[in-house]
């Protein structure tokens, strides 16, 4: 893409297309009765990243509008205080329909869909370097997304290759 004093690639487009649509999105929804209103904030980090090769963050939760994501600490003026309390991670749950996962494992689904969707394959080794876990670690997570349901095995990608499944 030619744009005058711009160097711009189809690079971010490509990494980015799911984020693109959301924001896009984001920028002319409103619900009124839920109080939701249209913003431009995340079209704007994502052509910043285009147009200025600033490096923001670009992350489809950000953008969710059922609640659970929308609490943000102002780091400016509310402190949190990492050392006094601490979550038991073990033992609270979310509740995803009717399966129970710890936050932990919430957060680590979060993350993969965030990356791969519906469509794009993974394995074992991309799950590794995305979420930061052990092969023992990663090797859980996968058998519980397998027996959930959430995933499921591919064919002609290799061995060991799986995708989210689409709800029916």
């Amino acid at each position: 893409m030619c744009i005058p004093g711009f160097n711009v690639t189809n690079d971010i487009f490509a990494e980015n297309a799911w984020y693109f649509r959301n924001a896009l999105v984001r920028a002319n929804y409103t619900n009124l009765q839920k109080n939701i209103h249209e913003t431009t904030e995340y079209l704007e980090l994502f052509l910043r990243n285009l147009l200025l090769d600033e490096k923001n963050v670009l992350r489809n939760r950000t953008m969710h509008i059922s609640g659970y994501f929308s609490e943000k600490v102002d780091i400016e003026t509310e402190k949190v205080d990492i050392e006094t309390e601490k979550v038991d991670i073990e033992t609270e749950k979310v509740d995803i329909g009717s399966l129970k996962f710890s936050k932990r494992t919430v957060h680590h689904i979060e993350i993969l869909f965030d990356e791969y969707g519906y469509n794009r394959v993974f394995g074992r080794s991309d799950v590794m370097d995305l979420v930061g876990l052990k092969r023992s670690a990663v090797s859980k997570l996968i058998s519980k997304l397998l027996e959930t349901g959430i995933i499921e095995p591919v064919t002609g990608h290799g061995k060991g290759k799986y995708k989210f499944k689409h709800k029916v």
